[in-house]
This record gives structure tokens, sequence and C-alpha cells, in this order.
């Protein structure tokens, strides 16, 4: 498999961004990512998708949309739709109805920021995903860079301090979202779970102090989702694109906060009497299966069946472990940083049958 690493979720002048898709782009560029996923809001800006060059390096810029009902107040159910190539912001007042016609399409759908607290204290209310009956759906945006930023706003003192010093926010998904997710995993049906940055680039000005709250270089180098792509990129659009969105499709990912070092290199794989299987993908329990875990480096691993943990790791590298029992197994890495125990690594599951 070869390693692609992805940016999605983010915003432009067509909606409520600061950066154009071409700034966006180049700031992929030089933060050495594969490609970026552009969603503006109740808009699909067609004519945009391309590769962008700066020197002999390059990056993929792909276009989607988040949709959601903006008459309904406050706003709920936002939802991620990729690679539909047609826009469908007309269902947005009924969730379900958006899935199914973006399937129609072709595209895929992701449950937006599905925990999204409120924030009084800078006019920030809570548009988390309510709608759970929904079904069909790709999977759902687990890690989400601007809702935990919002988790942290107790006071405008709070703002002030995590937007000057935004190194200090990531810790790892909400609970709940992992708790849902799990929830959702466990009716039986895959469900991809992704990392988005949500990144508006967002200006703010308080007396003379002026400050862009997280540019997407810093976007860049934080929540990623890194992609196993059968072949690498071939730097010819239309097939590196269908090769990033059957990826995305078929859970071949994981989730990777890449600012205290590289998630590059973390492999999720388990090997049974006949055959071998990775991320998204089942294989039969009949006579064991062998899961086999490779960090960037050694650290604290975490192996989870069901959402619930079956056996940990320290300080290792290379984790091996045998299970006997179908159930949904998935891995969580942690590491220390800046005086925190923070998730480094969110891996897909493997659907033990």
């Amino acid at each position: 498999m070869h390693e692609a690493v992805i940016n999605l979720h983010m915003h432009t002048p067509y909606s409520d961004g600061f950066y154009s898709h071409t700034q966006i782009a180049q700031a992929a560029i030089r933060s050495h990512l594969d490609a970026v996923i552009v969603t503006d809001h109740n808009v699909l800006v067609k004519g945009i998708e391309r590769y962008v060059l700066e020197g002999d390096r390059h990056t993929l810029l792909l276009v989607g949309e988040e949709i959601h009902d903006q008459t309904r107040q406050p706003q709920k159910n936002h939802l991620l739709v990729l690679g539909a190539n047609q826009e469908l912001a007309q269902y947005a007042s009924e969730p379900q109805r958006l899935i199914d016609a973006a399937r129609q399409a072709g595209g895929l759908t992701f449950l937006a920021h599905p925990i999204d607290p409120a924030a009084p204290a800078v006019r920030q209310n809570d548009i988390s995903w309510v709608d759970w009956e929904v079904h069909d759906f790709t999977g759902i945006e687990l890690w989400n860079g601007f809702s935990e930023f919002k988790g942290h706003l107790k006071s405008l003192f709070h703002a002030l301090f995590y937007g000057f010093f935004p190194v200090l926010i990531a810790e790892g998904p909400f609970p709940e979202a992992l708790r849902r997710w799990d929830s959702l995993l466990w009716r039986g049906k895959p469900v991809v779970a992704i990392g988005g940055s949500d990144a508006h680039a967002l200006p703010i000005r308080i007396g003379p102090l002026r400050k862009t709250i997280f540019p997407f270089e810093f976007h860049f180098r934080c929540i990623n989702t890194h992609l196993l792509l059968h072949q690498p990129l071939s730097g010819e659009f239309a097939n590196d694109r269908l090769a990033i969105y059957s990826a995305l499709a078929a859970g071949r990912a994981f989730i990777g906060y890449d600012l205290p070092a590289s998630t590059r290199g973390f492999r999720f794989r388990a090997i049974g009497k006949d055959r071998e299987a990775g991320m998204g993908e089942a294989i039969s329990v009949e006579g064991g299966v062998t899961f086999k875990i490779r960090l960037p480096f050694p650290t604290e691993c975490v192996l989870l069946k069901d959402g619930n943990p079956v056996k940990k790791w320290y300080k290792r590298d290379l984790c091996t472990y045998l299970a006997s029992e179908r159930g949904v197994y998935r891995v969580e890495v942690y590491l220390r940083f800046l005086g925190k125990r923070r998730g480094w690594i969110f891996s897909n599951p493997i659907y033990v049958t």
C-alpha cells in the first residue's frame, strides 16, 4: 500500500473562509500534503479542481460541499458531501433525502462535527449532529479541529489564550464522538472515520492586536487523514481523484495528529487462515486472527474491540495480538506532548466476522 496524506473540511470566501482555493493549495504544498478537499457551505464551486503546482512540487485540489439547512435555528446536521459533482443543497432540510441523493450522484457523505459544543463566550452555538436515525452515509468526521477549539472556550480569556497558543489545543476526538462512532459500528455496517480541520483562517482584531486564528499552514500540520492507496499518486488528475475517493469510501484510512510527530508509517493489519485484511476490510475469525500494529516510533497503543480496550502496550512500536472472537477492532495511539497525554493516531476498523 502507498500512503497519501490529505486535509479536508475547509472554507473559502465563497462561504465563510478567508483564503482562496489557490492560496489553500499553495499552503498545502508548503505543508507537504498530497491533497486537500475544500468544502464551502451550501455551494459547490465548480471548475476549480486541479493539480496546483509550485516549483517542482504539487498538490491535488479537490472540492466538495458542507450542506446544512440554513433556515434551521440553531444550526444542526451539517453533512460533508464529497465527489458528487452536482449541487445538492436543495435537499438540506431532509438529511436522509440528502444522503440518498448524494449516493445516487456517486458521492460520499460524512456527518460533520458530530459533537460541536456551544461556546457562549464567543457567541458560538452548539451545531452538533442530532438526526441519528439516518442511514447509508459513508462515515463521520470523528475529530474536528475547530470543534475541539470551541470546546476549550469557557471565557473570552480562553479564546484569546488558545487563539495565540493553538499548539495547546488538540487532545483527541471528543469522548462522545468516539462513543457515537462505536455505537454506529455495533449496528453492523461500516462507518468510516475521518479527521477534519474545519479551517477558515479567521482574522481577528482586538485594539492594536491583529491575528489570524489558525492559518491553513497550522491546520495542515495537525489533524490529517492518511489514506492507503493501491498505487502511488501518478500526477494524473482523474486517476488520482478516483484513488483518493476510493480509499475514503473503503475506509483505508487513519486519522493522524501530525504536529507532535509525523504519523506516516502507521499500519494496522489482520492475518487470518487464508488471507490478510487491512483497515475497512472484513476477515473471518475461523482459525483465529492475528493483528499486527506498526507505529512510527514506540509509544502507548490501545487495541479496542467493540469500543472496549482488549490490549494495551507501552513503549512499543510493533504490537501483536491473537483474536478468537468476532467484533469490530480498531486502534488508538497516544503520546505525551507539551505536558499532556494526547491522541496521536485513530485507525479505521477491521471487521472480524
